[in-house]
């Protein structure tokens, strides 16, 4: 199934997590050791355009919700399988088979997808804003999951009828 964006949309993808440890508790350390590593690899990825991290390059620095054992994940991908293709099918797959190690099981929605224009850099307060909007209405084309994807919005209407149609798209769900 493809269920890329149309010309002129980015994926943005945002994900927290809980450690089970500080980060320089010894529970955590193959997990701090890989870090760069799977970083590199989610650089060079195809698709991949842009992660958020210090000047410095560190991931890990980005505190939210008041606990500092909240780990945030945040990249933006050309499309969904791009993304999903780095997630579950490449050398980050071995790290991420192997979260329940490292982190508390979450509780609730703690990955949220949403389309961006080409070229936006979004930031935490807006990935904070679009996590809460999906844990609070469930998937919309504001903010989804990777089980129920969104079309950006201009792949939704077609006008050369005439009159705007609901356009059928292979994989997408079109929010009526």
């Amino acid at each position: 199934m493809n269920v890329a964006p149309a010309a002129g949309y980015h994926l943005a993808q945002y994900n927290i997590a809980r450690l089970v440890a500080p980060l320089d508790d010894p529970r955590i350390a193959d997990f701090v050791a890989n870090l760069d590593r799977v970083n590199r690899l989610g650089d060079c990825a195809p698709g991949f355009v842009w992660r958020h991290q210090t000047e410095e390059g560190n991931s890990t620095a980005v505190r939210v919700r008041g606990d500092p054992l909240i780990l945030v994940n945040f990249s933006v991908w050309e499309d969904a399988e791009s993304l999903f293709e780095f997630t579950y099918r490449s050398g980050h797959a071995e790290m991420y088979r192997r979260r329940r190690e490292w982190f508390e099981p979450p509780s609730e929605a703690h990955l949220v997808l949403w389309l961006i224009p080409a070229g936006h850099v979004p930031t935490v307060d807006e990935a904070e804003d679009r996590l809460d909007y999906l844990r609070a209405r469930g998937p919309t084309p504001r903010a989804f999951t990777f089980k129920q994807r969104f079309c950006p919005p201009s792949s939704l209407l077609r006008r050369d009828s005439g009159q705007p149609q609901l356009e059928s798209l292979d994989g997408c769900i079109l929010d009526r």
